[in-house]
């Protein structure tokens, strides 16, 4: 992107927001929660009335986490406050699960059939190819409500009142209201398809985390560390999800979240069969584009967000998720795997899902309703509204950024129309282009999930 653009400053309700939360802890009308995971545990302990928390497992990136935010973070009082209470919601709700998995054993005893799962970086457009599919009655997705709050609490019962749908959505409210541009980066609401990132988080894993605090510590601990019991989870709430729904369906779920780029061995281990659609974009725009979600985020909780290090630390992690993913995907059988291109979306979302469709050995007619209901209320709600970034509001050149994936832009032909790098990413000759890829890259459409 182009043109004149600088970082907005954070929203003055921000500031309130602080104010008002060190006079309440002053007062002690809201008693301030210590970042002490023992104390956590404790207190989800006291307020459930429940004591087993299942896989103790997530009790290590909890701490390391825990960690990273007292020494690194630079948390404001709202992003303390915001920080003790996600982890304390965890705890409770990890009780809660473990209650239901103890009293109704047929929720673990029920198989799941193997599911769709889009796996692409942050900000390559998932969403867009997630919600298409999830348009679709034939498959399964999770809510907004059903990630946020994958475990209702011990009194309900399925078919009956579901307390989950308000409370993700004052979460959502109260985020939106903090900074107004994260409804425009993500759009979302508590009953519109969205991914499995909260059933991660139930176990204190993910990028998630780095994308809302400053935590390279606990960044580069989970880059080192097997992913698996987290996906076990992820696997178990999947059940929980479809029991509290009172179904018995048999449909596949359709899954995607930037962090099974990193995690893919331990994702096929947990879903070994798996149907993967790859999705690539170019690095310079997904970068730029994770770098502005990153900053929105991070300036709600800390007063000393750093541009210039989300820029890097980005930069870093958009690599991490290619290299990962490149190894990863070469040991997954052709048979269980498709690549698509952003920019062929935005040309021809049509095309690309027919695509799809034929991998999936599955008739696209009945979904197509559904999508072009999906896109035609994207196109209205989007209408004025623009996710606008520039890589050099965080120190970064599109140029050297794509550089640094050469290869991979090569692999997927991924060079954008405008672009015009010192360097040629073709080989000798005409370049061939891939049969995953269009023959031409178009202008983009009114569709926008960037």
């Amino acid at each position: 992107m182009t043109g004149d653009f600088s970082l907005p400053p954070r929203s003055r309700l921000v500031s309130a927001a602080n104010v008002v939360m060190r006079g309440l802890h002053k007062s002690g009308l809201v008693p301030e929660i210590d970042l002490d995971v023992q104390e956590m545990c404790e207190l989800a302990r006291r307020q459930t009335g429940l004591h087993d928390f299942g896989d103790p497992w997530f009790l290590e990136p909890l701490q390391v986490l825990v960690e990273a935010l007292e020494e690194e973070a630079a948390l404001n009082t709202l992003g303390r406050f915001a920080a003790t209470g996600q982890f304390v919601k965890i705890m409770r709700e990890r009780l809660w699960a473990q209650h239901w998995f103890d009293s109704e054993p047929e929720i673990l005893a029920e198989p799941l059939a193997p599911p769709v799962i889009v796996v692409g970086p942050m900000r390559s457009g998932t969403t867009r190819l997630h919600r298409l599919l999830a348009a679709d009655e034939r498959f399964e997705h999770l809510r907004f409500f059903e990630t946020v709050c994958p475990a209702p609490r011990p009194e309900f019962r399925p078919g009956g009142r579901d307390r989950r749908p308000r409370e993700a959505g004052r979460l959502l409210s109260t985020v939106h209201r903090l900074n107004p541009r994260t409804a425009v980066i993500h759009p979302t609401g508590p009953f519109e398809p969205e991914e499995e990132l909260g059933l991660l988080v139930a176990s204190a894993w993910g990028m998630k985390h780095e994308a809302q605090w400053r935590v390279p510590s606990y960044g580069r601990w989970a880059e080192n560390e097997d992913a698996t019991p987290a996906y076990q989870h992820v696997a178990r709430l999947l059940r929980l999800v479809r029991w509290a729904r009172g179904s018995t369906s048999r449909k596949p779920w359709v899954l995607k979240t930037p962090q099974h780029m990193l995690d893919l061995p331990a994702l096929m281990r947990v879903f070994p069969d798996a149907r993967l659609i790859f999705i690539h974009r170019d690095p310079a725009r997904v970068v730029g584009s994770s770098c502005s979600l990153v900053w929105n985020q991070m300036t709600i909780h800390s007063d000393k967000a750093d541009a210039g290090w989300i820029g890097q630390q980005w930069l870093h992690k958009t690599k991490l998720q290619i290299d990962r993913m490149q190894v990863a995907r070469s040991r997954i059988h052709p048979g269980q795997r498709i690549d698509v291109l952003y920019r062929d979306m935005d040309a021809d979302w049509l095309a690309v899902m027919k695509r799809v469709y034929a991998f999936l050995d599955m008739d696209i007619a009945p979904a197509v309703p559904g999508m072009e209901r999906y896109v035609t209320a994207t196109r209205s709600e989007h209408r004025w509204q623009h996710h606008r970034y520039e890589l050099s509001s965080f120190g970064l050149d599109a140029e050297a950024v794509r550089h640094r994936f050469e290869r991979y832009m090569h692999a997927f032909d991924l060079l954008p129309a405008d672009a015009a790098p010192s360097f040629d990413l073709r080989p000798a000759g005409a370049r061939k282009v891939p049969a995953h890829a269009s023959a031409q890259a178009q202008p983009a459409s009114a569709i926008s999930a960037s």
